[in-house]
């Protein structure tokens, strides 16, 4: 797995080799250890899904968005890996479902509940998908800071499916005052 802080030509849409991106976070400590160090297994984990080396953002550490008071920060990153051939997004999503569930996840709570772990299918190519268990691009992807800093890590000239302008845009965009702290993994 390659970590990466610097520009990177992404492109998402390549018949022969499509790329996702998904974001990872975390904010309880589990059986795996910390936020920081589940973000790490994890990213690990997903790594497997990928026909080559993916590409590992940046660590932040956030603003819980949505939450209930009290709620503790998040550690988020953002991978983007290669998905083997023949891998559809539902096949995906349902892989990082079972990753999640692996690292103690338990759903059917409460939205934007404190997690073990999240992973979240960002896109996966230029696909737009609008069915109820899978949404492509992710519906709130392009006004979260905490997900589009770490894309902008790898890929700010990306334009993700659905939008007009580059990550970087719109994260310059964003009016929430989201408070996005890079933190050290090593």
């Amino acid at each position: 797995m390659q970590y990466m802080n610097s520009q990177t030509n992404i492109t998402l849409e390549d018949i022969s080799n499509v790329t996702a991106i998904v974001s990872l976070g975390s904010n309880l400590v589990s059986e795996a250890g910390n936020p920081v160090e589940v973000i790490k297994l994890a990213a690990a984990e997903v790594a497997l899904l990928s026909i080559r080396p993916p590409l590992l953002s940046t660590f932040y550490c956030t603003d819980p968005v949505n939450c209930t008071s009290g709620t503790l920060p998040f550690i988020n990153a953002v991978e983007i890996v290669y998905p083997k051939p023949g891998t559809t997004p539902s096949q995906l999503l349902q892989e990082l479902h079972r990753i999640e569930i692996a690292f103690g996840r338990k759903r059917g709570g409460f939205a934007n509940e404190s997690r073990s772990l999240d992973l979240d299918l960002i896109c996966f190519g230029n696909l737009q998908v609008n069915k109820p268990k899978l949404k492509l691009p992710h519906p709130r992807a392009h006004q979260r800071r905490f997900v589009l800093q770490p894309i902008a890590d790898l890929a700010p000239g990306l334009v993700l499916p659905g939008q007009t302008v580059t990550v970087q845009e719109l994260l310059g965009k964003l009016t929430t005052g989201q408070t996005v702290v890079p933190i050290s993994t090593r």
